[in-house]
């Protein structure tokens, strides 16, 4: 399962760029994605759709946190890809209470490693690790995000 869940971060961060990115309907972007990765579990497949859903409903949240813990980069300045994979980390880190603290900040360095620039990796721990440290107070803080999206 470990593969399958690393597998459907991936996808979920490759349909978050694309609809950042050039505005794709959500459902379509979705749907395409489970089309081609019909050999994704089910159990994979629900955890991609909830990532994706989840982190577009909890967009604005998501970036206002971004934006208290790297007040020097702009949250509409930063890079899509390191813009996704932050976002997409912290609601994982918010939503997800049985998925451990270091596996998310490992799975969003290696989606930043693979697909960012070459300080994202950096940046993207840097901004996951500071919020680790307030985790318990920003999840009082936020109980509009769970892990089953509205």
């Amino acid at each position: 399962m470990k593969r399958e869940r690393r597998r459907a971060r991936s996808l979920a961060l490759q349909v978050l760029y694309e609809v950042d990115c050039v505005g794709h309907p959500v459902a379509e972007v979705i749907a395409r994605n489970l089309s081609d990765n019909s050999s994704l579990g089910d159990e994979a497949a629900r955890f991609f759709q909830n990532l994706v859903l989840g982190t577009l409903g909890a967009k604005s949240i998501l970036d206002d946190l971004i934006a208290d813990c790297a007040p020097e980069w702009p949250i509409d300045e930063l890079a899509i890809v390191d813009r996704s994979v932050l976002r997409l980390a912290l609601w994982e880190l918010l939503a997800f209470e049985q998925t451990p603290l270091k596996v998310v900040i490992n799975e969003a360095v290696e989606l930043a490693k693979r697909y960012g620039s070459s300080s994202a990796p950096r940046f993207v721990n840097g901004v996951l690790g500071t919020i680790a440290l307030q985790k318990q107070e920003i999840r009082r803080r936020t109980p509009q995000i769970t892990e089953e999206p509205s």
